[in-house]
């Protein structure tokens, strides 16, 4: 199947770009064919984010977003408070301590799902072709060593790579340019970035793993458009990373806690601290008569300017959080990912005009160097190191001052350097084990119940996509060494140690549990586990999240 441009992935990049897209060729007088794939069975069945949005990008890919019954105006953000955590007290922090880009004036508190089936909506009503429930699995090449497009898994293969009844071969998509847009992490953006040699000159992306649970609460305990992020308990020592609790539409609060991978405990488990942060006296006091709806989690990048690969290579471009361009201080990257996609899209509409095809769009980095986005991000680029570094409150305390110095035009003569997330973990004999309370099933709860309110789903006789380079590395080197961080590390219980009790330990990977995080490719210590697409239309259906 030809096409002018091929997408892959309907998160707000992509669905930015594809709009753009036929923005432009509108204006110009041309016809242009675009195509959207996603691997979720329906667009915002894969999208997990807090998330308050800055509507900067949105302004101006639709400016007239506000009367067009966008979900993103539904919520504007009216109250902004940030917590210094211990276990059973908070520590309100003074706006007027923290630089003036840190407040939330102006944003909206949403559904990202939602945003992007809007978004989805407007793409298709202007010609974009999208395709739900196909998992882009493999990158097409030219002889000339150019991208020519992606090609769709097939549909119907037995675990044992036979195919059954209802097999379908996947289809190749072909394109003048093709633009990854598949999130944190993605499987072809990987690859690309290891062919061409994307990441040679950038630091290595370092990442959080984000737990999210979205509540029905009382009426009496809820304030629409209060937002409030917090720091310290439950992380502690153990770890960096903050929490968050924003009051959304129709009577529910979204929240989670987003820790960093470059924990060094391997007894630690996200999962568990966010079970506990929810049970301090003041998140407690919000969720008294509430009820769970919802369970997700995503890895998200937190490396920022410094670990951005280069953007393009011949054929196509990275955009988005295939890229990485969250803003880690704010806890936003929906409109920088969109701004993304829409410099991407210039550059590609352009290229097209001009007759050419499968080159190097040149445009894309330089429009990124002069934009909004790069500015925004240089601003903050030695926050989250800093943090990482010297801890909560020494680290915290650097990165706020130098982010006012560099809001002030005083950029700092140095960018810190980040070190690779599966290279920090300890011994589990140098660290003391973490003893973490069984769930109360009021504030708290376990994994598999938790996977289930995530509707998860996967075809049980299907091959298993997340595969071992090494099937002894487990237990040789997992197990011996880390006592199997996989078993905590994972949010959606994959990763199970069986047949220890018999002195013949082996690795149970339950790949129909999986919420498509991405942490185990990201924090595995020897970088044996690789993720990749199941048969498209499987993994969590998030319905508003």
């Amino acid at each position: 199947m030809p096409y002018d441009v091929v997408v892959v992935g309907a998160g707000p990049a992509g669905l930015a770009a594809a709009i753009r897209l036929k923005q432009r060729a509108v204006a110009a007088g041309h016809d242009i064919s675009v195509c959207v794939l996603e691997k979720g069975s329906e667009v915002g069945a894969h999208i997990l984010s807090g998330a308050v949005v800055d509507p900067k990008a949105l302004d101006e890919l639709l400016p007239d977003w506000r009367t067009m019954d966008c979900p993103l105006a539904r919520t504007p953000v009216t109250d902004n408070q940030h917590w210094i955590m211990t276990r059973t007290k908070k520590y309100s922090v003074p706006h007027v301590l923290m630089p003036r880009f840190m407040n939330n004036h102006g944003t909206y508190t949403v559904s990202l799902g939602s945003l992007c089936r809007w978004l989805a909506e407007q793409a298709e009503a202007m010609g974009v072709e999208i395709f739900p429930g196909f998992a882009a699995a493999e990158i097409l090449f030219k002889e000339d060593g150019s991208v020519k497009g992606v090609a769709t898994g097939d549909m119907g293969v037995a675990r044992d790579g036979t195919r059954k009844a209802d097999y379908q071969p996947g289809l190749e998509l072909h394109a003048k340019y093709t633009l990854f847009a598949e999130g944190v992490r993605g499987s072809l953006a990987k690859a690309l970035i290891r062919i061409f040699d994307l990441a040679k000159d950038s630091e290595p992306q370092v990442y959080g793993i984000g737990i999210k649970e979205l509540w029905d609460v009382t009426p009496e305990n809820h304030v629409p458009g209060r937002v409030i992020h917090t720091q310290g308990w439950p992380l502690g020592d153990n770890a960096r990373g903050g929490a968050f609790l924003y009051h959304q539409a129709d009577g529910q609060v979204a929240l989670g806690l987003v820790t960093w991978l470059s924990y060094a405990n391997p007894h630690l488990s996200p999962f568990q601290e966010f079970q506990r942060w929810k049970t301090h006296p003041e998140i407690a006091k919000i969720l008294s008569g509430g009820k769970r709806v919802s369970y997700g989690a995503r890895a998200i990048s937190d490396g920022g300017l410094q670990s951005i690969p280069k953007l393009i290579f011949p054929g196509g471009a990275l955009i988005g959080c295939s890229a990485g361009f969250l803003n880690v201080p704010r806890i936003k990257g929906s409109h920088t990912a969109m701004k993304s996609g829409m410099m991407a899209a210039d550059a590609a509409f352009e290229a097209i005009a001009s007759q050419r095809s499968n080159d190097e769009l040149a445009a894309y980095p330089q429009a990124f160097a002069g934009s909004w986005v790069a500015k925004e991000l240089s601003v903050v680029r030695n926050a989250q190191p800093l943090v990482d570094k010297f801890g909560m409150l020494a680290g915290a305390a650097l990165a706020n001052a130098t982010m006012f110095l560099e809001s002030w035009g005083i950029k700092m003569p140095f960018t810190m350097k980040h070190h690779r997330d599966n290279e920090t973990l300890w011994r589990k004999d140098m660290v003391p084990e973490i003893t973490y309370p069984k769930p109360d099933g009021v504030l708290s709860f376990d994994r598999l119940s938790s996977v289930f309110l995530s509707n998860t789903n996967h075809a049980e006789d299907q091959p298993v996509h997340l595969t071992l380079k090494d099937p002894s590395v487990p237990i040789t080197v997992n197990l011996a060494l880390y006592d199997s961080p996989e078993q905590r590390y994972c949010p959606a219980g994959v990763y199970e140690i069986v047949g220890a009790e018999l002195g013949a330990p082996q690795l149970q990977i339950n790949a129909q549990n999986c919420v498509h995080c991405k942490t185990c490719d990201i924090k595995d210590p020897t970088q044996n586990i690789n993720w990749v697409v199941p048969e498209g239309g499987g993994g969590p259906n998030y319905p508003n999240m």
